[in-house]
């Protein structure tokens, strides 16, 4: 039987949700509109006031928010609530030396662990489990997110935050845990580590909440495989929440959204016009119950479609499907958002002449854990210098890459001119995931 945290809400009718989301994004425009100065001066630029939104259906005509909104207005630019009513900062991986930061009431984020509660008792968590929440803590958002959704379905938590693979196992076979939240690869490695180790009867794993990185349903059906269990899809940002914005119930057949909290539409990325339910386009979301960080209208740069038809879990919420690509160059590794520019910007810093603006970063899964590699060309100034000298420059691009990323790379100096050149755009990446 199909459980539900907060059922009069997930199984709402369509009017009804319609009917919170109209007068919670009119609280919203108005808390904004009031509060916030860079939302103030984008809508009156496009000369709308908060009198022009009456409801759900006034949406399409308010500005769009971006991350370069997000990188201009850092750090406190839209804030909508005073200092002293925020409690915490989560935030994401810097580009090109800025992070974006998102800013916490007490209120968001209690709203913030009830959504993630409401995954967990999808993936048919109870106060009874015990909940091993591997995700990163501290400024990522998953390890916060879906400890705080643990605590709120009772379950027994242990925050053991990422890595340290040894000890994962002990809690997870000492403490019998039986829902199991982390990066599909790192839960990939987990299983490996399990059979590896001869403890696969010890574990008492039946779900894993899984998100923070793209992954196949080749992925899906080999993690359940190994792990015995069944595997949940988990989707958010650190700019609308975090993890918990939409979730997998059993039917595995897209994500909910938590519509009482977002309204999603999907856009063409090249006009930014609005398109009908089905249609594949751009991702964007409007917090309409956030006080301290409401993002209105928030370009995700994800591509994924949208419907409503029918659940057979019972939820009326509508579905996401899992994004099938990117507007922009962002790629997810490991977790962590990567785009071109961080790597091009750290080259360009260490390379004081011995290295050419020639490079290629390279992404693959191996073993189910994606790789980094970047091949960068030297100049004729360090071609014929020893290798102790080489390997110091890659290792000083190394340790910058890590510091910048927050994830280990591979870096390669390779010979002048054998990086095969474009008469078009250069190809900067190769991809060779499959992750679609």
């Amino acid at each position: 039987m199909e459980r539900y945290y907060q059922e009069s809400i997930e199984t709402a009718s369509y009017e009804q949700i319609k009917k919170w989301q109209s007068e919670r994004l009119v609280k919203t425009i108005n808390h904004v509109y009031e509060n916030n100065k860079y939302y103030r001066n984008l809508m009156d630029e496009k000369g709308i006031t908060p009198d022009d939104i009456k409801g759900v259906e006034d949406l399409h005509k308010l500005p769009f928010l971006t991350k370069d909104d997000l990188r201009k207005a850092y750090p406190y630019g839209l804030m909508s609530k005073p200092l002293s009513e925020c409690v915490r900062i989560q935030s994401t991986s810097g580009t090109t030396g800025k992070r974006v930061v998102a800013f916490y009431t007490q209120h968001d984020i209690d709203l913030w662990e009830e959504c993630c509660a409401r995954a967990i008792v999808a993936a048919g968590g109870t106060k009874d489990d015990v909940c091993q929440v591997c995700y990163g803590y501290g400024l990522f958002t998953g390890g916060p997110g879906l400890n705080g959704g643990s605590h709120k379905v009772g379950c027994l938590t242990l925050p053991m935050s990422s890595g340290n693979t040894d000890r994962q196992l002990q809690f997870m076979t000492d403490l019998e845990a039986t829902i199991l939240c982390c990066t599909p690869s790192y839960a990939a490695y987990l299983a490996e580590s399990i059979h590896e180790a001869g403890i696969r009867d010890q574990i008492k794993l039946k779900a894993g909440i899984f998100g923070a990185e793209a992954w196949t349903e080749e992925m899906r059906h080999d993690i359940e495989e190994k792990l015995g269990i069944k595997a949940y899809d988990i989707y958010g940002l650190t700019e609308i929440c975090g993890p918990g914005v939409a979730f997998e119930c059993s039917a595995q057949a897209g994500m909910h959204i938590n519509e009482d909290h977002f309204i999603a539409e999907i856009i063409n990325p090249e006009t930014g016009e609005v398109l009908p339910e089905g249609e594949k386009g751009e991702l964007v979301f409007t917090c309409i119950t956030k006080e301290a960080f409401p993002v209105i209208r928030y370009r995700t740069k994800d591509i994924c479609v949208l419907t409503r038809e029918k659940c057979s879990c019972g939820r009326t919420l509508i579905k996401m499907a899992k994004p099938m690509g990117r507007s922009d160059d962002m790629m997810i590794i490991r977790g962590v958002n990567v785009f071109p520019s961080q790597i091009e910007e750290v080259l360009l810093k260490v390379s004081g002449g011995d290295l050419t603006p020639n490079y290629q970063i390279i992404v693959d899964r191996v073993n189910n854990t994606d790789t980094l590699d970047i091949n960068v060309e030297m100049s004729n100034n360090i071609f014929s210098d020893d290798i102790k000298t080489i390997q110091a420059i890659e290792k000083k691009i190394v340790e910058k890459l890590r510091s910048v990323l927050g994830i280990g790379a591979k870096v390669h100096l390779v010979n002048p001119k054998t990086i095969e050149r474009s008469e078009g755009k250069a190809k900067r990446v190769i991809d060779n995931r499959k992750l679609v």
